[in-house]
């Protein structure tokens, strides 16, 4: 058999092999089988050296029009094969547009951020603003600059998580380190509140968890008396709870303030009558307070006799209790959504 019926043989075996392939995978296979470096045609071309002078040009110029056919014949099989197989995708694909959708839950916020933002809201509008500090903190901020002295039991391992031997870097047992900070840094008059995590050693129960949140609120200016502090917590509680919430202010001792209270509300669960809630008591502390300590201002920098102020600092936990008549703690952090979805 001549070279040009070769020629001829192979592309009419080729084109019924082409039209033929089933998937591109099989196209790809016979274009390599064909038109490869190691393919029929190619092999067929390596003989031209034999021909006469007079026959390469014929053989040469069929070889090339076997080549451009195959080659246009594999891009449209291709072609066909690859709409075919984007209509098959589209067809299992497809979506019955008037199937009613599926309902999308959305989330609320979480009770605490809720009382928190709120918060923030009453603060601002009585000129505070916000502060921030870490929460891993040395105990130089933690105690000494706020008059807790070595030997006082909340400086206690029992009480207290420390990171080093000599007790020096701790997690914060509250946001009280802020104000420090604040009154070492920045310019007199001073109004500020520091929300944030803190950490003591309690046994979890129904009011208490090793890990809580604070707001404390700082101010310090001239001539501020224990009275500026009674109306601003009572601003406070009174626009968080209502007009009608019973307060109750009790002469306390914090090594930081001087003189120094501790203020209550009413039990939201009893009333007042005596429930677990309030462990009989009937009234809820929610928080600590009182005039900021002369050597606290002294030890920042200020001059006690010119300045005073006072502090305070409130557990969120208890406010969002108090403000959603929450009566566990613990239902705060399980993050159970039928607890949630509540709020």
């Amino acid at each position: 058999m001549s070279m040009k019926e070769t020629l001829q043989q192979l592309r009419e075996s080729s084109l019924g092999a082409i039209t033929a392939a089933e998937n591109i995978d099989a196209l790809e296979a016979l274009r390599v089988k064909y038109l490869g470096k190691k393919g029929e045609l190619t092999t067929i071309l390596k003989q031209m050296g034999a021909l006469s002078a007079e026959d390469r040009p014929i053989v040469g110029q069929l070889a090339n029009e076997v080549r451009e056919t195959l080659t246009y014949n594999i891009e449209q099989r291709r072609k066909t094969l690859s709409e075919k197989l984007l209509e098959m995708r589209l067809s299992s694909e497809t979506l019955d547009i008037t199937m009613p959708g599926k309902p999308v839950e959305i989330g609320k916020k979480h009770p605490l951020n809720t009382v928190l933002d709120e918060a923030k809201d009453i603060f601002i509008s009585m000129g505070f603003t916000i502060a921030e500090g870490p929460e891993v903190e040395l105990s130089i901020y933690n105690f000494d600059k706020l008059n807790t002295q070595e030997g006082h039991p909340a400086r206690d391992r029992q009480d207290t998580f420390y990171f080093t031997d000599d007790d020096s870097l701790l997690l914060r047992t509250q946001t009280s380190p802020v104000q420090v900070r604040v009154m070492e840094t920045q310019p007199l008059p001073i109004r500020i509140i520091s929300p944030g995590r803190v950490y003591r050693k309690d046994e979890v129960d129904a009011t208490h968890s090793p890990m809580f949140h604070q707001i404390e609120g700082l101010v310090v200016d001239r001539g501020i008396t224990m009275g500026d502090l009674k109306g601003t917590l009572n601003t406070l509680v009174r626009q968080l709870y209502g007009e009608n919430t019973v307060t109750r202010f009790r002469p306390h001792h914090f090594p930081f303030t001087e003189p120094s209270c501790e203020v209550d509300v009413q039990c939201f669960e009893c009333g007042g009558r005596g429930c677990r809630v309030c462990k009989g008591e009937g009234w809820i502390e929610l928080l600590g307070a009182g005039m900021v300590h002369p050597k606290v201002l002294e030890g920042c920098g200020i001059d006690s006799s010119v300045y005073s102020g006072f502090a305070f600092g409130i557990g969120l936990e208890r406010m969002a209790m108090r403000r959603f008549n929450i009566s566990d703690l613990r239902l705060i952090y399980e993050n159970d959504v039928r607890f949630l979805s509540q709020f």
